[in-house]
């Protein structure tokens, strides 16, 4: 590990002397990539030094209570020991920032909420998850764009996609991926009875055009009136976007923009990205398997999380963790719940030694 750190801390300096150069500074696209770099090996680079300006203290702590001064002696026992706790602390953090980074955690994503079982019920579920997202988004600085919406006539989304863009968007929402279970009384049940329903959200990261070769040939286009629940604009131009992309017979549409050439644009990142994660899950079969597992298929037994209304409690399955906080959850306040997912991913990546 230390050999790793070393050599990190070398590359670091490199980067920092690079980043000075007139040649970098005036090649933009090689400025960005050190840039990331630069930001990537900081936090490790500023602990590395931490932890070694604390070996330093033990080093001559020890030193001194190896002398004659007794007086010395006594002060340099209690360095040693606040230096051994500090170091002991330092390598656990220094452990933590080595871990392997998924390498689209920087990205932007590409959320899509479906309506699962439970019909209506489960649309204005979606509409609320939806709003739950947004909230979130806005709470760390994220920007948020609809992409396409098929509503109810109650409000509700049978299926809405949106795109979230912020360094770190794809870290904080990968985790979101699977079934989501939502427990209420509806407002349309007379008999106040609890109603179990489901929704399903898909994360994708969102796929740069280096990342993925498309043959505009493979693609069909069609253009058509956009469609919902009502609305001027709804059903009076021609301007929302079908793509069919032959080879993978993955459709993707958009219909938010008034402008058929934003829709197509828009529509373009999501199949780009849909194909990207389709290279991911060809190059990665246990990847495959886990993404399956997550997604599902929107029945009641399969769900990653439950939000039950009656009791105000939200509950994470895949780490046992339940909250009575439902109204903040449902207003955006989910980071508890997504600091509690990266904790465990981590613990579990120590666990192994990946490191």
């Amino acid at each position: 590990m230390f050999k790793r750190l070393s050599d990190t801390e070398k590359r670091f300096d490199e980067i920092s002397e690079r980043l000075g150069s007139s040649d970098v500074m005036n090649n933009q696209e090689e400025y960005k990539k050190l840039m990331q770099e630069y930001k990537v090996l900081s936090p490790i680079c500023e602990k590395w030094r931490e932890y070694k300006k604390w070996e330093q203290t033990r080093l001559d702590a020890e030193e001194l209570m190896a002398g004659d001064d007794k007086e010395m002696a006594i002060l340099a026992e209690e360095e040693l020991i606040e230096s051994k706790e500090k170091l002991e602390k330092i390598v656990e953090e220094l452990k933590i920032l080595l871990l392997p980074k998924d390498e689209n955690d920087d990205r932007n994503v590409i959320v899509e909420i479906r309506g699962g079982a439970g019909g209506e019920e489960a649309a204005l579920f979606s509409y609320v998850l939806y709003r739950m997202y947004n909230m979130y988004a806005d709470s760390v600085g994220f920007k948020t764009e609809l992409v396409s919406a098929n509503e109810t006539e109650l409000g509700g989304f049978k299926e809405v996609s949106f795109m979230i863009s912020g360094l770190g968007a794809y870290s904080r929402f990968k985790y979101e991926s699977g079934v989501h279970r939502v427990q209420r009384v509806p407002e349309t049940e007379a008999q106040g009875r609890i109603h179990t329903s489901t929704v399903t959200v898909a994360v994708l990261p969102e796929a740069e055009e280096v990342d993925v070769e498309i043959n505009m040939a493979d693609i069909e286009i069609e253009a058509h009136r956009a469609s919902g629940a009502g609305g001027q604009h709804v059903n009076k131009t021609d301007s929302a976007i079908r793509l069919i992309h032959k080879p993978t017979g993955i459709i993707v549409e958009c219909q938010d923009e008034r402008s058929q050439y934003k829709n197509r644009d828009k529509a373009m990142k999501i199949l780009r990205s849909k194909l990207y994660e389709k290279k991911l899950e060809e190059q990665n079969a246990a990847l495959a398997s886990e993404r399956r597992s997550q997604v599902g298929t929107g029945d009641r037994s399969e769900r990653i999380r439950t939000y039950n209304y009656p009791q105000g409690r939200v509950t994470d399955h895949r780490i046992g963790l339940t909250l009575y906080n439902l109204e903040n959850i449902l207003n955006g306040g989910i980071e508890p719940i997504i600091e509690a997912l990266q904790s465990t991913e981590r613990a579990e990546k120590l666990a192994n030694g990946e490191f």
